[in-house]
């Protein structure tokens, strides 16, 4: 009995580390394929992996992509300007990428509950990529998780009135 068990055990193991796990399935935008993730996104990422759970800077959301930003030797005019500026009709968000919100109000559903937030002057920089208008975002200065980087879901098709910009870390 046990040595069958073990055979089991182990034949899962294979099946299971043939497997690719993707946090960041290839989507498409417009033709073109959004799989290879820039390396200063990378760089980006990696850096906020870092800080999760901590404060970055003073704790004001912007700090998380500025510091990033400097951290990992990309250029940006050091005021909202985070990068290149993407079309998003055009161009892959990716992981590494900062969002830029203005008088944003977001409604989304948790449970039988509705919630609302508001992002009037806010800056997150995108985690994880679900699909083109769904991310895990991280962020600092917010009423859920205070000053400290953490990771909230964000919908696109979430957000009812406001704009947003994306940006891509450059050299």
């Amino acid at each position: 009995m046990k040595h069958s068990f073990l055979i089991i055990i182990l034949a899962a193991a294979f099946i299971f580390s043939s497997f690719k796990y993707d946090v960041n399935p290839a989507i498409s935008i417009a033709g073109i394929e959004c799989d290879e993730v820039p390396e200063l996104n990378q760089k980006m990422v990696t850096f906020v992996k870092n800080n999760l759970n901590k404060k970055v800077g003073r704790g004001e959301c912007w700090d998380l992509a500025a510091q990033g930003l400097n951290t990992i030797g990309a250029s940006w005019d050091k005021n909202y300007g985070f990068g290149k500026e993407i079309d998003l009709k055009k161009e892959c968000v990716y992981p590494g990428d900062i969002i830029q919100f203005e008088g944003v109000k977001i409604e989304y559903q948790k449970g039988n509950r509705t919630y609302w937030e508001e992002l009037e002057h806010h800056t997150a920089v995108v985690f994880k990529v679900s699909s083109k208008e769904r991310f895990v975002v991280a962020e600092q200065n917010t009423s859920s998780l205070g000053k400290k980087v953490g990771l909230s879901d964000l919908t696109l098709k979430n957000i009812l009135q406001g704009t947003y910009k994306v940006f891509r870390p450059v050299k």
